[in-house]
């Protein structure tokens, strides 16, 4: 699958199922992920310490995967856009956004790119380039790229139909522990203020046609969402769902060390990790 595609199946009801790359690094692990099902991967480098040799090194291995890589950018800036989809991205996250300006930004960078400055802006703002020609062009070079746009606080939802007006974003992503502590909830993906709140995004983006993704951290938040409308399915990350294995089936190999004397069965308890 590449980035066209994984845009053609979501914009066309289906689903598609991805993970969170937070604390993996050697281009390696890239025929691991080829063989785990899933239809896409968000490399992070917002929240995780990897340079542009690491990601560039990450996408270039994955190229061959048939695993759509995409790069959760550290803020919404074009600069930002443009070095992930020059190392062979093929799509952007960019988070927490709040306003139309910077959404037009990000969208300029990741579709009409190398096009900048007044140009992109003209181009975003009117649907106006230098000549046909130009627009064909880039939009063939840049057919691959999956546009996400960041909903992470109160002042993001409370501007979303605006944000929403701005063409070619291919889906909204929520990060449901920045969005909970901006209700005064953190943590709290039970409370009816965020629930109320994920219900809202999701009814807001079907309504402009955009899938939505969120990010929780259990099968069960995962699932629930995805039955009320969260189709572009963003589960956990690298680092959780090895600590989820290890932990379950140790715990196991461990229970029975226990029937034989050999100490404690501990379960060293849920991942800690915040992404």
């Amino acid at each position: 699958m590449n980035g066209a595609e994984l845009k053609d199946r979501v914009q066309n009801g289906g689903i598609v199922y991805g993970t969170m790359i937070s604390m993996g690094r050697n281009p390696r692990w890239t025929s691991a992920f080829a063989n785990f099902g899933i239809d896409y991967v968000i490399i992070d480098t917002e929240h995780s310490p990897r340079g542009r040799m690491d990601v560039a090194d990450f996408i270039a291995a994955f190229t061959f995967s048939g695993v759509v890589p995409i790069v959760r950018i550290p803020i919404p800036d074009s600069h930002y856009v443009t070095m992930a989809l020059d190392a062979g991205a093929q799509g952007i996250l960019a988070p927490y956004c709040e306003t139309v300006d910077e959404v037009k930004e990000v969208v300029g960078a990741a579709k009409w790119r190398p096009l900048k400055g007044a140009l992109v802006r003209k181009a975003v703002d009117t649907g106006e380039f230098p000549s046909q020609a130009s627009k064909d062009y880039l939009a063939a070079r840049n057919r691959n790229n999956v546009c996400i746009i960041g909903i992470e606080s109160v002042p993001a939802i409370e501007n979303l139909e605006n944000i929403l007006k701005v063409q070619d974003i291919d889906a909204i992503f929520v990060g449901p522990n920045d969005l909970s502590i901006t209700l005064g909830i953190p943590d709290q993906y039970d409370h009816p203020d965020y629930e109320a709140a994920l219900r809202e995004i999701i009814a807001k983006c079907q309504a402009a046609g955009v899938p939505t993704l969120i990010h929780h951290q259990t099968v069960d938040l995962t699932t629930k969402w995805l039955r009320e409308g969260a189709r572009f399915v963003l589960y956990s990350s690298d680092a959780r769902s090895m600590h989820n294995a290890y932990r379950e089936e140790f715990g196991s190999i461990k229970a029975v060390g226990a029937e034989l004397g050999g100490g404690v069965a501990d379960d060293v308890g849920e991942s800690e990790e915040v992404i």
